[in-house]
């Protein structure tokens, strides 16, 4: 919480690092779903989609245009609603995790949403 005058309270959002904290939670995820002949490459593709949003993020907040900016945003957008299709996919093969997954599909949820919205902006 950042103050910004008496009795008034404001949050700070940071979208870098919410994206980047985004990747780091999908990465502990992983680590805790056993790998086998299906997981194995189901947690390979949520782990590249996971930790492409912030990384694209990254690349949007140094465009060299405003075309540039809104590819990068939509690939971000792209990314996140990716990391919900691999969240479902590893929940259907290991159901024990449907609480935790659940946590961060709706996060990826929240990112793809937000980042509609500024691709909206743009147009």
């Amino acid at each position: 919480m950042q103050n910004t005058g008496p009795n008034h309270t404001q949050r700070v959002y940071d979208l870098e690092e919410r994206t980047r904290k985004f990747g780091e939670n999908v990465i502990i995820f992983a680590k805790k779903v056993p790998r086998n002949i299906i997981t194995a490459p189901i947690l390979s593709q949520l782990i590249k989609s996971g930790t492409s949003v912030g990384a694209n993020y990254c690349e949007a907040d140094d465009a060299e245009s405003k075309k540039d900016f809104k590819h990068k945003i939509g690939i971000c957008k792209k990314e996140a609603r990716e990391t919900k299709h691999w969240l479902r996919m590893i929940v259907t093969a290991e159901p024990t995790f449907k609480d935790e997954a659940g946590i961060l599909w709706q996060e990826a949820t929240e990112l793809n949403l937000i980042f509609n919205a500024i691709s909206h902006k743009l147009s």
